[in-house]
């Protein structure tokens, strides 16, 4: 629609011919502007947030003594039964250490035959201590 079909108006040639319409206020006026500042209070305060943030730091610290003393019963439990097993994996390598000892005579025998003087499985260090022999494999390259 035009201007002029608007303003009921229908012969109107220029716009200096328009009536002046004014924008005004609505009846009763606008209602208030709201400048004032207004902050809702909304959710927990202070004390509850402290309450609740100290109630889940007590709790979480009750769960961790509670794996503590569980933790430590497993641990003393770990250690006696390697307590109760060690004499028996001892004489299993003190079997394991005699057979692989005897192999090593045998062989220092064999080989040091023709050496006058040599005593198989005598120390060759004069000490006068005693030293315990290593328990690992001795001629991986022989045996």
């Amino acid at each position: 629609m035009t201007e002029a079909v608007i303003r009921k108006k229908p012969g109107m040639v220029s716009v200096q011919e328009m009536p002046v319409l004014q924008d005004g206020p609505p009846p009763g006026g606008f209602p208030p502007v709201r400048y004032a500042r207004r902050i809702p209070t909304k959710g927990p305060g202070a004390v509850a947030i402290f309450l609740t943030a100290f109630g889940v730091f007590a709790y979480g610290m009750y769960q961790i003594g509670q794996g503590n003393k569980i933790r430590r019963t497993q641990k003393e439990e770990k250690y006696a039964a390697r307590r109760a097993i060690i004499p028996v994996l001892q004489a299993e390598e003190d079997e394991r250490f005699v057979k692989e000892w005897k192999k090593y005579l045998e062989e220092e025998a064999k080989i040091m035959k023709d050496v006058p003087g040599w005593k198989v499985g005598e120390s060759v260090y004069n000490s006068g201590r005693w030293v315990p022999p290593a328990t690992g494999e001795i001629r991986p390259d022989i045996w």
